[in-house]
């Protein structure tokens, strides 16, 4: 079975309400590794070896990597002829007391507040991440570029999105609070959309540089 087929089923079998799953793939050939890691990358694994652990979003959350980004890389692994198998090695349900109304209503929250929801979700010592906002109208497009302009966004693709850098304490990115006042602009404006984190480091050290660097379709961002 291709692997993508692989992680259609294992998403298919876990429970209703499942929040975060976490995969484990192992390569047939050790000296693929190296190669695999670059075909991975946008899933952001972590790797032991030849095993790599990926932890996989509902997309309800906001975070990301998600079913359907996982699936297409594990295509590209399919596709380059690299051998692996891959296993669920555990999921996580949402918190206590968090019913689905509830989740359904945060996601129709404001920009602001939905930010904030994101960052409560990350780990305590993130330091880095790399986010996006996809508003629900390219009518929205001028106005929103004028009022993100603090959070240096970046146009990406042909829908209405921009993405941007985010910074904990110290690096490359704008800090959380000014992305937050800068949803609230939209939010005051009635730009309404969405609010995800794609991409989230920990602990990052960058005494000579200005932080990580994340190569997303053969660009530095």
């Amino acid at each position: 079975m291709a692997l993508a087929e692989r992680v259609d089923e294992i998403v298919r079998g876990l429970p209703r309400g499942w929040e975060r799953a976490r995969l484990e793939l192992t390569l047939e050939e050790a000296d693929e590794a190296d190669r695999a890691a670059l075909i991975l990358a946008p899933a952001t694994p972590g790797r032991s070896g030849r095993t790599f652990t990926l932890y996989v979003h509902d997309g309800a959350s906001g975070l990301a990597p998600t079913p359907e980004l996982v699936r297409r890389v594990l295509s590209r692994l399919d596709e380059a002829g690299i051998r692996a198998r891959v296993r669920l090695a555990g999921h996580e349900q949402p918190p206590a007391g968090t019913a689905p109304t509830e989740r359904a209503v945060e996601q129709r929250a404001t920009l602001a507040s939905s930010w904030d929801a994101l960052l409560r979700r990350l780990p305590p010592d993130w330091s880095d991440l790399y986010a996006e906002i996809e508003l629900d109208s390219t009518d929205y497009l001028a106005r929103s570029a004028l009022l993100l302009a603090p959070v240096n966004p970046s146009r990406y693709g042909d829908p209405p999105i921009f993405r941007f850098r985010c910074a904990s304490e110290k690096g490359y990115g704008v800090a959380s609070g000014m992305a937050r006042r800068a949803f609230e602009r939209l939010d005051e404006e009635g730009l309404a959309g969405r609010v995800r984190v794609l991409r989230v480091l920990s602990d990052t050290s960058s005494p000579f540089t200005q932080g990580p660097v994340w190569r997303v379709d053969g660009h530095s961002v």
